[in-house]
């Protein structure tokens, strides 16, 4: 079960911070000092540094050592995303021209 709840974070990180505040609100607000909205602006634009900090933070009761590693590991992620997708839609972009086509 642990292995299946790992695969569904990694793919929805977003469902994956929702079904924890579900299951276990009491540690989830502790966890952002029952400020629901450092949650809330968490899970829409860093939903992988969220469920991050959720997890290294709930044993000791903050971030210590490598946990900065991770939670850095996280941040680079979740602007990684973003980057890919805006590179996948920059066609969508007004005035957005593509370069000429390189000749073989």
């Amino acid at each position: 079960m642990p292995c299946l709840f790992a695969l569904f974070a990694g793919m929805f990180p977003r469902l994956a911070d929702i079904f924890i505040w579900i299951a276990r609100p009491t540690q989830f607000m502790n966890t952002f000092n029952d400020k629901w909205w450092w949650a809330v602006l968490g899970i829409i634009f860093l939903p992988f540094t969220t469920l991050m900090y959720l997890i290294l933070s709930w044993g000791v009761g903050g971030i210590y050592g490598w946990d900065w590693f991770w939670l850095i590991l996280a941040v680079f992620l979740d602007l990684a995303h973003y980057g890919h997708t805006a590179y996948n839609n920059r066609n969508a972009i007004p005035g957005y021209t593509p370069p000429p086509a390189q000749p073989v």
